[in-house]
């Protein structure tokens, strides 16, 4: 490990670190603009300049040297403050100085470094360029002339999201970002180009001019759109949730979130349920919480414990879970479910968890996908998968049908049935890999699939290594599974159906086989769900309550409220408590508090943060073989819940980058 001296402080680093890296190691700051830390070295800004000896009587790029042995580094002597200024000079001669009406102000590196390392005015005075602005669809706002050509976009579309849709035209001067024939960015990850662009160039088309950073306030919180459960910061103003931003997490998400996660926040006030509904001679009719009660009970009356069964949708926090299953058991019933996708998983934790973990799946060397699309089902996985074969060479396979992914990948056929006999030439490099995955779509994890799966699993399952994984699509599912809305499954449930159906956010379950069945629907939008119910109690959405979610892989995490849920509606969990009150059953906790402590003394993994690794129990499943095409995702991918449903910027997606439609803007010209 080479020694250097940063400003007089000697530090050791690793061999192969650069010098940047080596003067962050001594606690020195160095500006940059083009260099990201999960992105490649590109070298354009010059903004990081230092003072390096031996070596040339210039100063460096400190992004891009290699630190060695015996380097005497200064990073605040005249030569390097002088050069800086240069840089900073030569980035404002073409920069429009819009700062007072630019999205980006108050959170813009140039600003920043500007003020920390620029000089005091310009020698510039001839005219500035101007660049027309680009259509990157209805995310991204585009300011092309505000752009210092860092390509942080650039290798973030091509490196992480590999989709390579965003590069540079022209030379010199007449250098240009934009997309690939100025159509929309189709990336499901392309929203965090606007978080790595220093400037402001790249904004927020959704809430351009809304907002000035310092007006909101943030709170932690965890993307629900899909079970990767990236952390995420929820930035809100007054009642309305304005945006969403990535929290680092090098676990689950690195510093990345999905487009759904970032942009749906819209949705959280459209088509709200704000006060009960209860239906009356066929019509839905407005009512008070306690009328709404008085009707579940008139409802339970006379109806036996096993004629009333209840589902679990994909956006119910673990606590809201918890307290359905307390009022639900103390009135005797027991026919609870979750798996709506008609998952047959169950058993031991490890056999319906993503078990390498996310973050390890990057060093898989064989990657066996079945009957899921990575790519739309959980993108951040996606991503992770795009780096175990361009860094670590993996080869992925596919049974089953899916979108073209960001890397290359050998389709073996739309038959599950392959998955009980593989081809010869797959087994043998299953034989000979070390770390091997199987990723197992949910909504394709019926009892055969799973049997076939289990049957494999001594290949996936080694010491220290478990590739045994289900892709879930739903945030709740893990956390409904874990405290026991496992019931008959939901093809039974349908043929002997009940009479009466709690709905506790359930929105993407055909219920026509529930057609004569009392439907009580819990939850926060008029979607699905609450067009078919009998009784509408209006929750929160995920933003509006404090709620732990518990993510695919079975990492435990806690999400604060950002906002209060509109008009009459109540967090669900104290909805259930309330209705408790009125059957008269004890639950034994009147606040949060005591909600989680009641969690944490039947499933303790649930009352800690974090991740606590299932044991794997090896499981001989008696089934039938699996045969048959795979069942395709239900929805595209900006519509697969209420709340992005609701939104408008989601439809919007729908219409421009899926439909190929013109913007009205645009049509309107």
């Amino acid at each position: 490990m080479p020694k250097v001296t940063v400003d007089g402080i000697e530090v050791e680093v690793p061999a192969g670190a650069t010098v940047m890296q080596a003067c962050e190691a001594a606690g020195k700051e160095i500006p940059r603009f083009c260099y990201h830390e999960r992105l490649s070295i590109a070298g354009n800004c010059r903004m990081c300049l230092v003072q390096v000896s031996p070596g040339p009587p210039k100063p460096q790029a400190s992004c891009a040297l290699p630190a060695s042995e015996g380097q005497t580094i200064l990073t605040d002597s005249p030569m390097v403050k002088k050069a800086r200024e240069g840089v900073m000079e030569f980035l404002l001669i073409n920069h429009p100085l819009d700062c007072p009406i630019c999205d980006q102000g108050g959170e813009c590196d140039l600003q920043d470094q500007a003020m920390a390392y620029g000089r005091g005015g310009s020698r510039f005075d001839e005219n500035k360029r101007a660049v027309t602005e680009k259509n990157m669809g209805p995310l991204i706002k585009t300011v092309m002339t505000r752009c210092i050509h860092c390509t942080r976009c650039v290798r973030f579309t091509e490196e992480v999201a590999g989709t390579n849709e965003i590069g540079a035209l022209y030379r010199g001067e007449n250098m240009q970002i934009t997309s690939f024939l100025e159509q929309a960015v189709s990336s499901e990850l392309s929203g965090n180009v606007i978080d790595l662009c220093p400037v402001g160039a790249l904004t927020s088309k959704p809430t351009a001019f809304h907002y000035r950073p310092w007006e909101l306030k943030r709170n932690d919180g965890i993307d629900v759109m899909d079970a990767v459960g990236a952390s995420i910061t929820v930035h809100s103003r007054t009642a309305e949730v304005i945006r969403v931003t990535p929290r680092l997490n090098d676990d689950v998400n690195e510093e990345w979130v999905a487009d759904t996660g970032r942009f749906a926040v819209d949705g959280l006030k459209e088509r709200r349920l704000d006060r009960p509904w209860v239906r009356v001679n066929g019509e839905l009719k407005p009512a008070s919480w306690g009328q709404a009660f008085e009707a579940v009970k008139k409802a339970l009356a006379g109806v036996d414990a096993g004629e009333v069964a209840a589902l679990a949708g994909d956006l119910a926090a673990v606590e809201d879970l918890v307290a359905a299953k307390d009022l639900l058991t103390g009135l005797g019933v027991t026919r609870l479910e979750s798996r709506t996708d008609g998952a047959a998983y169950e058993g031991p934790a490890a056999h319906w968890r993503f078990n390498t973990g996310i973050a390890a799946l990057e060093t898989a060397d064989l990657i066996l996908l079945v009957g899921c699309d990575p790519k739309l089902d959980a993108p951040l996985v996606n991503s992770r998968i795009l780096k175990a074969v361009r860094r670590k060479g993996a080869q992925v396979f596919r049974i089953g049908a899916g979108t073209e992914p960001a890397y290359p990948i050998t389709d073996l056929g739309n038959d599950l049935a392959l998955l009980a006999k593989l081809p010869a030439d797959l087994a043998e490099k299953l034989a000979k890999a070390e770390r091997p995955a199987l990723l197992i779509g949910s909504r394709n994890a019926s009892a055969e699939v799973l049997a076939a799966a289990h049957a494999l699993a001594g290949q996936f399952v080694k010491d220290g290594w478990n590739g045994f994984n289900i892709l879930h699509t739903a945030a709740a599912r893990v956390g409904a599974l874990t405290t026991g809305w496992v019931g008959e499954g939901l093809d039974a449930l349908a043929h002997n159906p009940p009479k009466l159906l709690f709905l506790l956010g359930v929105d993407e379950v055909a219920l026509a086989p529930f057609g004569g069945a009392t439907k009580i629907y819990i939850g926060s939008h008029g979607d699905r769900g609450a067009a078919v119910a009998d009784i509408i109690l209006p929750g929160a959405a995920w933003a509006e309550k404090p709620g732990t979610w518990v993510n695919m892989e079975g990492r435990v995490q806690r999400s604060l409220r950002a906002t209060f849920p509109p008009g009459e509606a109540r967090e669900d969990w104290t909805i259930f408590r309330a209705l408790a009150d009125v059957l008269g059953i004890k639950l034994g906790y009147d606040n949060l508090d005591q909600l989680r402590a009641r969690m944490a003394a039947e499933w303790p993994e649930l009352g800690r943060e974090g991740l606590t690794p299932a044991a794997w129990e090896a499981a001989k499943l008696k089934a039938g073989k699996p045969a048959g095409p795979s069942k395709p995702r239900a929805t595209d991918f900006y519509s697969s819940n209420p709340i992005l449903r609701a939104s408008p910027t989601m439809r919007a997606c729908v219409a421009e980058i899926l439909e190929g439609r013109v913007p009205q803007l645009e049509a309107a010209e």
